[in-house]
């Protein structure tokens, strides 16, 4: 008895889209991110140095990825300043599902908390602590009072 030895096939498929590709496709997103955050900082009527930090940056930095994203479209960034983004458009989501109105979104953001994840001081002080930690903290709140 003779026993043939098959290769195994492929168990993920090769991509489709050339690496070179992805890394623009997400550089384009990123730019679209950022434009998005900084519309959410205008409609908190929060600084450049307070979306600086959200992000885990200066702003500076956030100047210069501004006028990048504005000229080439592209913007390439960390994976911790996409998951920033990422955070910030779910909570800014949340916020428009649960308080529909802008004032209602700020006064939620600026007022003291009782919640146990804020300890009596308001949201915005919580997202402006730094972490990665404290966005995820925030946006388990607003994801939780949806249901």
């Amino acid at each position: 008895m003779v026993l043939q030895v098959r290769e195994p096939a492929a168990r993920w498929p090769k991509p489709a889209v050339p690496p070179a590709a992805d890394a623009e496709r997400s550089a384009r997103r990123n730019a679209l991110g950022l434009r998005e955050a900084l519309a959410i900082a205008a409609h908190w009527q929060i600084n450049q140095e307070q979306l600086a930090r959200l992000l885990g940056s200066v702003p500076r930095s956030l100047q210069r990825w501004r006028k990048q994203a504005d000229e080439t479209g592209l913007l390439p960034l960390s994976a911790d300043t996409v998951e920033r983004i990422s955070y910030l458009l779910g909570i800014h989501k949340a916020l428009q599902i649960l308080l529909p109105t802008p004032d209602n979104q700020r006064l939620w953001l600026r007022n003291a908390n009782s919640g146990p994840a804020f300890n009596g001081q308001p949201p915005l002080d919580r997202l402006l602590g730094g972490q990665v930690a404290d966005l995820y903290v925030v946006r388990g709140v607003l994801d939780g009072a949806r249901g």
